[in-house]
């Protein structure tokens, strides 16, 4: 197990050997209850839900800390709980990046900036504010490229939850989809958003204990972090960088050639810090959503704040877990060698070589391998590791039975949170904003209830099948994240432009729009990540660039995006006619009144809960620096 020595002369550790846990009734009996309760809760809210507003918005009606758990609870899908915990394997304490600049400070500022629009517009969605401050034809592209987007992802999220489930405990794939998919129609297709936000609470705090154990667990296992430092010192070692690479957040940021994300400072704050944060927490509707339910005002600007106090101590529950994992499988790393290779037998200890034992044993996270069995390797001759499963095999290997059934309970939740989030953001977008402005634009109050549960049947429906198209990609996780650089840079720049400059024209907004996109696509078609092939991942246009990695290439295309999108606005709203400022107020932050805040407590501000969320975040940032 991890922490055992070993004769191994190159690691100094082998890796964890216990055999998987096996489930038991007490396991079964777990996720069951769990399943009957989310069920429970969408018959119970049934009766509250009556009009349209209280299917797609709860009828503005829940208090701040439910929204606000439910605002972080809806972004803890397949992609943050897994991976996350691979990215946490492959690049260490620097995917801490995608929560305390990735997340933090974009949380913030659409708490205290963006809401009092949102809210104050009481626009029913991210598209109607759009045609409400530009015109019809900027709401129509975004509510179009929303939609699919939403499906898109709540697709991947089943086909990784069908995938792991199979792998894990042998469920057969299709059953897995279907059943999950049935029970989050149910729930939804009841009690509409209100039943989505209670059950993405209860999904909240599963996650939360339920990862909780895995971390103790594991670095009780691995020796503390002084343990993971050690180990990982080997893993980075053997990829080329330096020691403290994995477990550095920013030392080694300097120069994209010396951490394990492949970008440097610049590029990882303007493309991950500014335009890809920004652009999903500030214009996603998915989140965005749970705010707009808020009781109030202030209820809705604080929202926001107070999911970001769980969600910047979130790298502890799904990060660690993946370095863990990366700790019992540096050995395997640093001592694996090609059958082919002369030395595939032969270490060295003090420059002297010595003849191995035995072959060198697998690690916890299991190698990529091919159709005859064998390990892939990159183009530099290195094994590729499977990291999206360094959670789930972390599950399996350390939990004992009753925490394992647990553990697979937060699994599942955190898939069906991320299911239930794009399903209900797609109804409401797809009633609101596609079927009444264009197919019905007389249907009454009852008629558009109908449609948002018929919309949610048809949203699971196309959910499944969005996951079988997931199961035949290798890379759809990476696929995903281009798209949010496809999608989400640009509608950022046009929010931007559209909230903080009333010159912004709808003309400029939508062209603006489309030419940030054709630039993200331009961007990609020319540049490669190192060691990819001409195709999926870039160069069918030609190439001028090569990045580090794919994350460098994501990051540098968002900022493309952003910057090509604020551009084009600009020179063309200077050439068109913008709305009056009676049409904009409300709408536009010099055209709107500030505010006013009616908490009675202090804690209650959003101003100061802002200024404490950044300060401890900047701690965070500081002890991992």
């Amino acid at each position: 197990m991890i922490g055992e020595r070993s004769n191994n002369p190159k690691g100094g550790q082998v890796p964890m050997t216990e055999t998987m846990t096996h489930l038991t009734w007490i396991d079964y009996s777990i996720m069951a209850i769990y399943l009957a309760f989310v069920l429970g809760i969408g018959f119970a809210l049934k009766r509250y839900t009556k009009s349209s507003n209280d299917f797609f918005l709860s009828g503005r009606s829940i208090p701040a800390w439910i929204t606000g758990l439910a605002f972080i609870s809806a972004n803890l899908g397949a992609q943050e709980v897994i991976g996350m915990g691979a990215m946490g394997a492959k690049y260490g304490i620097a995917t801490s990046h995608f929560y305390w600049i990735g997340a933090i400070p974009a949380m913030v500022f659409v708490g205290i900036f963006m809401m009092p629009f949102y809210y104050g517009s009481r626009a029913r969605s991210v598209p109607e504010y759009l045609k409400l401050r530009f015109d019809e034809k900027t709401r129509g592209l975004n509510a179009i490229s929303f939609a699919a987007m939403t499906i898109f992802s709540s697709g991947v999220s089943m086909y990784a939850m069908g995938k792991l489930f199979e792998l894990l405990l042998g469920w057969d794939f299709n059953m897995a989809i279907l059943v999950a998919g049935a029970i989050v129609l149910v729930y939804i297709f009841l009690g509409g958003l209100t039943s989505a936000i209670y059950n993405e609470v209860l999904q909240f705090f599963l996650i939360v204990f339920g990862f909780l154990p895995l971390v103790y667990i594991g670095l009780k296992k691995v020796g503390g972090w002084s343990g993971i430092k050690e180990k990982l010192m080997v893993a980075a070692t053997a990829n080329g960088l330096p020691a403290t690479a994995y477990t550095s957040s920013w030392s080694h940021m300097g120069s994209a050639a010396t951490n394990p994300i492949g970008v440097e400072w610049f590029g990882l704050v303007m493309g991950l810090g500014f335009v890809l944060s920004f652009g999903y927490w500030c214009t996603d509707f998915l989140v965005v959503q749970r705010a707009m339910a808020a009781n109030s005002m202030s209820a809705a600007r604080r929202t926001p704040l107070i999911a970001a106090i769980p969600k910047m101590l979130f790298p502890f529950l799904v990060i660690v877990p993946g370095m863990i994992a990366m700790a019992g499988t540096a050995h395997y790393v640093a001592n694996w060698r090609p059958a082919s290779d002369p030395a595939a037998a032969v270490a060295t200890v003090d420059g002297q070589p010595v003849v191995a034992a035995a072959p060198v044993e697998e690690g916890l996270i299991p190698p990529k391998k091919d159709a005859d069995g064998k390990p892939m390797v990159d183009k530099r001759g290195r094994v590729l590791l499977d990291y999206d499963l360094a959670t789930p095999k972390m599950l399996m290997t350390l939990m004992p039975a009753g925490l394992l059934g647990l553990g697979l309970t937060a699994l599942l939740a955190s898939f069906m949170s991320g299911m239930a989030g794009n399903v209900t953001a797609f109804n409401t977008v797809w009633t609101y904003d596609i079927y009444q402005s264009y197919i019905n634009k007389k249907a009454g109050d009852e008629h558009l209830l109908w449609m948002g549960r018929f919309t949610t049947v048809f949203g699971i429906v196309l959910s499944i099948g969005a996951a079988y198209v997931a199961k035949s990609y290798n890379n759809i996780m990476d696929l995903l994240q281009l798209v949010f650089a496809f999608v989400n840079a640009p509608l950022f720049a046009t929010f931007a432009l559209g909230m903080f400059w009333k010159r912004t024209s709808g003309h400029g907004a939508f062209f603006g729009l489309l030419s940030g996109t054709l630039a993200a696509a331009a961007h990609h078609g020319l540049t490669l990540p190192a060691g990819a092939a001409v195709g999926f991942k870039g160069g069918y246009l030609g190439l001028l660039e090569t990045y580090p990695s794919e994350m460098s290439q994501n990051f540098w295309t968002a900022i493309w995006a952003f910057t090509v999108c604020i551009v084009v606005s600009i020179i063309i709203s200077l050439f068109t006619k913008p709305r009056t400022d009676a049409d904009m107020k409300g709408l536009v932050y010099s055209l709107t009144p500030k505010p006013e805040d009616d908490s009675k407590y202090w804690y209650q501000r959003p101003a100061v809960l802002a200024i404490v969320v950044l300060v401890l975040t900047a701690v965070l940032n500081l002890i991992f620096w």
